[in-house]
């Protein structure tokens, strides 16, 4: 399948009125600055001030101002779809009610020229006229009155709206919609949660076209996870971004950092006060002006122990993405220097993904950064070698994954287990890539470990013996794992403890909203669905998705894994949505069921909300055992701007244990280590699994993993197998709700004591 370029889905028509393509931007680099901070400021400053709006489909503003000169000089002839690109800007920068006086205005020349009420066109503007209102609606109570259940489907209760003009609005001209077509799905969707804001869903929608609640009922009670993130001051109110939760500053608290993706978006940080509250540390972190970033990741690339920090930016936005991503230094103490150009990593491609790992075994991560390519625009994909003196080296042609694709995910994980890291690529468009890791030049056979018989094993030298010069090959074809053709955010993980690397990689196309209506009822449509694979021990996997009751439409952004419940399986929360305004669908949450399959426990716990989902990280930021959910939630177009969620983990009373992994001969921070806890339970012995990573592609849980033990009796053993010797360690002697920190080749952990608290400190105001 051909890739999908940026014009196929923002159609040129601003282009066309305004009747020229500008030239290709240009970046200027400075070079020589000591202050690598102080450079990337400015370097991002001036490409923001160079950007065309015409390039760029996401400065509304701009765009608004282009089509207003356009519109001026064709008077009273401006052609009917620039009149409706100009609502749809008006609406997208922000000025709803003009929008919708725009679109009052287009009904009115369209029943002037006598337009049939059933005719396509016509439909079509009243459905922009619905959406509009309802966006009208989400304003004015949302966003000018937020309250921790604002936009948590089913709305109710405090989600319930004050100001209902909007809703009503859309209400009648869905109403009308569905009068003249009842099946349509669109109108019926929205309709639905239009009613909901109006507190009369289920009562008083018509029977015909109601959405029942049954459909939406949770498969298992997870229990309420409380939205607390206005308690603590960590609700940024901006557009779509990434998030990290990671101790920054070595007090052993977790911090969070969260990204957004506008031009002048700034990167925020909040250090934990290990009392239950949060101080914004941006200014005092030295990251006043570092701006923009759709994604963000940790990595410890110079092994000194602190958690540095990826942005990655310019994804969606085609040409005019040509931003340079930023590796941000931690000093150890919480703050940073940016030191992108000095380590040898400043380009200009979009992108909003990428994976560090050890590709080469010599106890340095490395690092793979997925492009957005489109027709015309190619950016290939980058791999640079950590050369071990805080610099890289660009290597991505010679190891064979100089990808160009519009790549939207990327993750790492050694699937067939022969103790080398291997690459899996989400591809919009296109079959996806598995990139099986072939070894450094000269060295033979599979160095490094293999998992047998449930248990983790060392295999002689080990996998960092002969470092150097890595290769890859695409397998993806031969081990099953190209679909979804659309897809987006993506996985490894060991969802059934079995000890070898699965594969969740999510689709991500869907024609309109009336698809998420026919999921729901059953009925047939052209979306594209998620993909669980499970790894057959062989080299290849077996689509489970079906199996796995995971066959819905997810229409997957910003997600990761972790356990909700900590029972010992790894659980999955999606954030949803697209640029549309009107792609209103909840987010999900999925329990995993003793890894057989999974369970929709969206509604149980909470979090089906409507704006649009992004960065999500799984992490127990008060130190009680359990992982809470930070969310990072804002859509893509300036008006599509949210307050991010955290959602507080109530607690289900099973045991857990807390493991910070230090590397020696391996990576500082361990990614890649694979984690064996076997514990004793009333049904004899039990394996859990986990490798060290952040999880999944588009939000980052911290590297201390935190892992559920279910109704275990006492921890047998502990069995580290690390990335660089392919050694595996052993340790004994763990106590249950603890947490710890093991040291590559010590043969005890180092007890933490962490002080547990109550986030917020006093009762949480998240309404009824």
């Amino acid at each position: 399948m051909r890739a999908l370029s940026t014009q196929s889905r923002y159609p040129p028509l601003l282009l066309l009125a305004v009747g020229l393509l500008p030239a290709a931007l240009g970046c200027t680099v400075a070079s020589g600055d000591s202050d690598g901070t102080r450079s990337m400021v400015e370097r991002l400053r001036a490409i923001t001030e160079r950007t065309d709006p015409g390039r760029n489909p996401f400065m509304n503003t701009g765009r608004v101002a282009l089509l207003e000169a356009a519109l001026t000089k064709q008077g009273g002839t401006a052609p009917p779809p620039l009149l409706l690109e100009y609502a749809a800007q008006l609406l997208n920068a922000g000025r709803t009610g003009d929008a919708i006086a725009q679109l009052d205005r287009i009904e009115e020349m369209m029943r002037a020229r006598r337009l049939g009420p059933r005719s396509q066109p016509w439909v079509d503007l009243r459905l922009r006229q619905a959406v509009a209102n309802l966006r009208r609606a989400e304003d004015e109570n949302c966003v000018e009155h937020h309250n921790a259940r604002s936009c948590l489907f089913p709305i109710k209760a405090a989600g319930v709206h004050m100001r209902p003009r909007g809703s009503q609005a859309a209400v009648a001209i869905l109403t009308e919609l569905l009068e003249w077509n009842p099946d349509d799905l669109r109108a019926r969707w929205l309709l639905n949660i239009a009613a909901m804001t109006l507190g009369d869903w289920p009562d008083k929608v018509p029977p015909r076209w109601l959405l029942a609640p049954e459909p939406f009922q949770s498969d298992d009670d997870i229990k309420p996870f409380p939205d607390i993130a206005g308690d603590l001051g960590v609700d940024v109110d901006d557009l779509a971004g990434g998030s990290i939760v990671e101790d920054f500053d070595g007090d052993g608290y977790l911090d969070i950092m969260a990204s957004a993706m506008g031009l002048r978006s700034q990167l925020r940080y909040f250090r934990n006060n290990t009392d239950g509250t949060f101080s914004e540390r941006t200014s005092e972190a030295g990251l006043v002006g570092e701006t923009g970033g759709l994604n963000i990741v940790q990595t410890d690339y110079d092994n000194d122990g602190a958690p540095d920090v990826l942005v990655l930016r310019g994804a969606w936005m085609g040409a005019a993405g040509r931003y340079p991503n930023s590796l941000l230094r931690n000093n150890g103490d919480g703050t940073f220097i940016d030191v992108t150009e000095e380590a040898g990593l400043l380009s200009f491609h979009p992108t909003q993904t990428a994976a560090w790992f050890d590709a080469d075994g010599d106890g340095w991560l490395d690092l793979f950064i997925g492009n957005e390519s489109t027709d015309g625009d190619p950016h290939p994909c980058e791999l640079y070698r950590n050369n071990g003196d805080g610099t890289f080296s660009e290597t991505a042609e010679s190891a064979g994954v100089a990808v160009v694709a519009f790549v939207k995910g990327v993750t790492s994980g050694d699937y067939d287990n022969d103790g080398r890291p291997d690459l899996y690529l989400s591809i919009r468009g296109m079959p996806n890539r598995l990139y099986h890791n072939d070894g450094a030049a000269g060295r033979e056979g599979s160095a490094g470990r293999r998992m047998t018989g449930g248990a983790i094993a060392a295999a002689g030298a080990g996998a960092g013996a002969g470092a150097g010069a890595v290769h890859f090959t695409d397998v993806a074809r031969a081990a099953g794992v190209t679909e979804p053709l659309v897809s987006f955010p993506t996985w490894f993980w060991d969802y059934d403890n079995d000890g070898w690397e699965d594969l969740f990689v999510s689709g991500y196309l869907m024609e309109s909203i009336g698809d998420l209506t026919a999921d729901i009822l059953g009925m047939p449509h052209q979306a594209e669905l998620p993909r669980l694979y499970h790894n057959n021990h062989d080299g290849t996997f077996e689509d489970v998705t079906r199996a796995a009751r995971l066959g819905r439409l997810l229409l997957a952004m910003g997600s990761n894994y972790g356990d909700l419940d900590n029972d010992g399986w790894l659980d999955f929360y999606v954030g949803t949505g697209n640029p549309d305004l009107g792609t209103l669908l909840p987010d999900r949450a999925f329990r995993n069921a003793g890894g057989r399959f999974f369970q929709d426990v969206t509604t149980s716990g909470g979090f089906g909300h409507l704006q649009k989902g992004h960065g999500v990280s799984f992490a127990d930021l008060d130190n009680d055992g359990d992982q809470d959910i930070y969310h990072v939630v804002g859509g893509a177009v300036e008006a599509d701007h949210f307050r991010n969620a955290l959602f507080e983990n109530p607690g289900h009373g099973n045991h857990w244990v807390a493991i910070r992994v230090v590397g020696v001969a391996s990576n500082r921070a361990g990614i890649g280590a694979r984690i064996r806890v076997v514990v004793e339970t009333p049904e004899g012995e039990r394996s859990i699994y986990k490798t060290v990573r952040s999880g999944g592609s588009f939000g980052a849980s911290p590297l201390r993993q935190e892992i559920g033990l279910g109704a275990a009796s006492r921890i047998l053993r502990l069995e580290i197998a690390w990335p660089a010797t392919g050694r595996t360690q052993v340790v004994r002697d763990l106590e249950m709700d603890r947490h710890y920190v093991v040291r590559e080749g010590e043969d005890r952990a180092v007890p933490t004591p962490l002080r547990s608290f109550r986030l917020g400190g006093t009762a949480h105001n998240g309404g009824a």
